[in-house]
């Protein structure tokens, strides 16, 4: 019984088509820029699902803390510069933006004024990993935002 087992389950897992398929683009430099997991029916013609190219950040494409929150940001995951947003407030507004290392350390610190409701912060020179941005405000209350750099 056992050797008519073997023949049989040898055949079974090298005629099966149960493998999956994991392709991956790359840019010049060599660095990877895709990775699609093919399922069935993969090949290099198959056609890909569409990317939205971003061109104007509209209020669709920026993540909120909750629904009735005022600071709005983008994109997390960030690559090179992440866009923060909100609601001025007369009697309070916010008045610094800094930037924290997971362990702690400011890296950056941005002054805002009264009349100021955005700010892009640029994080093409720091390394992959987490950050903390903290929003202070004028009476002194914080926001953190945890923010991923890939």
């Amino acid at each position: 019984m056992k050797i008519i087992l073997l023949p049989f389950l040898f055949l079974f897992f090298f005629t099966g088509n149960s493998q999956t398929k994991i392709t991956f683009d790359y840019d010049a430099a060599g660095n990877q820029t895709n990775r699609i997991l093919c399922l069935s029916g993969c090949s290099p013609t198959a056609k890909r699902a569409d990317v939205k190219q971003i061109e104007a950040i509209t209020e669709d494409d920026l993540l909120k803390f909750s629904p009735q929150d005022v600071i709005s940001y983008y994109p997390n995951p960030v690559k090179e510069e992440l866009y923060l947003q909100w609601q001025l407030a007369k009697e309070n507004y916010v008045t610094s933006i800094m930037v924290y290392s997971v362990t702690g350390q400011m890296l950056q610190m941005y002054k805002v004024n009264d009349k100021t409701d955005s700010l892009n912060i640029p994080f093409q020179s720091y390394s992959t990993g987490v950050y903390l941005v903290l929003l202070s405000y004028k009476d002194g209350g914080e926001k953190s935002i945890k923010i991923i750099k890939q």
